[in-house]
């Protein structure tokens, strides 16, 4: 039994993972690092091109409770993010070259999986196939998918926000704190008084743009609510910023409770400390303008910046007309889709996809036909349906959270966290109960 897998990102390398877990011979196609994409820079399979972080710890939110169950089914992802953590308050977010180079060394050293690097331009018409070819998905098998689906191809664009080397950060005018005091004070926060964010605000809503890549001319400018360009969310509003990632509830210096009108936020990037992101500062301005106007914010006057934030295309499928709850396209069971192409929105959610499809596509490979080992009362499972069902509206990227999961029979009392709290130990007990079935016995 073998399975192919176009794709070695966050997806593409779980569902290569669990394949061959399930006994399959999987042969993997990578194009980098001979070609790489207009967000790619690192020649190691996962690459984080957004942010280091893989969102909340607690298994009373939505990404959380996702991640408890990956790990309990032995995530290959979350071993990795797990190993190569970084402090980040509540949040588990990662060294992003150790995790890469993590997961690569794990695939490229697996008896079952062949990596071949080249670039494919056709889709598979035999044998078993998951398509994780991601966001940036090449030219050449773009197409090939858009004949394959017809005009239910969508698009979007969502963006990377910049890091600054913190020997550059002025540490007298920036302070470490975690919000309200709770967990460690792992963010550097970067306060601002009215006028100086009165200052910052106009600059950054009148800073120029960059010019969109020669693949993006022409086509439908569209932006994904949670991964925005901060010049985008700031000209929605003054206070907007003041109520999202520059809100400055809770967080004072150390020692005093002085009050901010609003507080820019860095998170550690790597293991060592010397890099930190802007948190929520996804940007598609010029280089020259983020450093002018990102210098703008006090302690940043000086900061050097090591990588700038960057723009690009995301493509995902009208997946509810497409995909079965295993990822399996309707009318071609053989042929599974993972990834930010199917709709999911984030990290985690990528790799849960590619675990569902890789664990599928085996299963197949077998002989089983069954189209949704994961109820919707698990979290792996509610994103499944959700990406094979939709919602009321028209289909748009999700990431994981309650609101997709199965309602319980009855009302749970007690406020949001009870709700929360029944959901998630509901869905544990799920999962044990697939586990102790032998779902992957070889």
């Amino acid at each position: 039994m073998t399975v192919q897998i176009i794709g070695a990102g966050l997806a593409g390398c779980e569902a290569a993972w669990q394949a061959a877990r399930l006994g399959a011979d999987v042969i993997l196609y990578e194009m980098k690092p001979a070609k790489m994409t207009p967000a790619h820079s690192y020649k190691g399979f996962a690459e984080l091109v957004c942010s280091n972080s893989l969102r909340s710890a607690d298994i009373a939110s939505g990404v959380g409770l996702l991640k408890e169950e990956l790990s309990r089914m032995d995530s290959l992802i979350m071993e990795a993010a797990k190993t190569n953590a970084v402090p980040a308050g509540g949040a588990l977010a990662v060294d992003r070259t150790a995790f890469s180079d993590y997961i690569t060394k794990k695939i490229c050293t697996h008896p079952r999986i062949r990596v071949v690097e080249e670039e494919v331009v056709q889709i598979p018409v035999d044998g078993i196939t998951v398509i994780a070819t991601g966001p940036l998905t090449s030219e050449p098998l773009a197409r090939e998918i858009a004949k394959l689906v017809g005009d239910r191809q969508l698009s979007f664009y969502d963006a990377a926000a910049p890091i600054v080397d913190f020997s550059t950060i002025d540490m007298d005018r920036a302070f470490f704190a975690s919000r309200y005091g709770k967990g460690t004070p792992d963010y550097i926060n970067c306060p601002m008084n009215k006028d100086e964010y009165a200052a910052f605000y106009e600059a950054l809503i009148h800073a120029e743009e960059a010019q969109l890549h020669d693949f993006e001319q022409g086509e439908k400018f569209r932006v994904f609510e949670g991964c925005m360009p901060v010049e985008v969310m700031a000209r929605r509003g003054e206070d907007t910023l003041r109520y999202g990632p520059l809100k400055p509830v809770g967080i004072s210096r150390p020692g005093t409770e002085e009050k901010y009108y609003a507080v820019v936020q860095l998170r550690r990037e790597n293991r060592e400390g010397t890099m930190y992101n802007l948190v929520g500062f996804q940007t598609h301005l010029t280089f020259p303008e983020q450093r002018r106007v990102f210098r703008m914010i006090p302690g940043l006057e000086n900061a050097a910046f090591l990588r700038y934030g960057v723009m690009h295309r995301n493509t995902f499928l009208n997946s509810p007309k497409l995909l079965h709850p295993d990822y399996s396209m309707r009318g071609r069971e053989n042929l599974f889709f993972a990834g930010q192409m199917t709709g999911v929105e984030g990290y985690v959610e990528s790799a849960a996809s590619g675990f569902v499809a890789g664990l599928c596509a085996a299963r197949r490979g077998r002989g089983n036909t069954e189209t949704s080992p994961f109820p919707a009362t698990t979290m792996i499972g509610a994103m499944a349906h959700y990406v094979s069902a939709g919602g009321t509206a028209d289909f748009q990227p999700m990431n994981a959270n309650f609101g997709i999961m199965q309602s319980p029979p009855e009302r749970i009392r007690g406020g949001k966290k009870a709700r929360h709290v029944f959901y998630a130990d509901r869905a544990l007990e799920e999962i044990a109960r697939i586990m102790k079935k032998g779902l992957f016995a070889l």
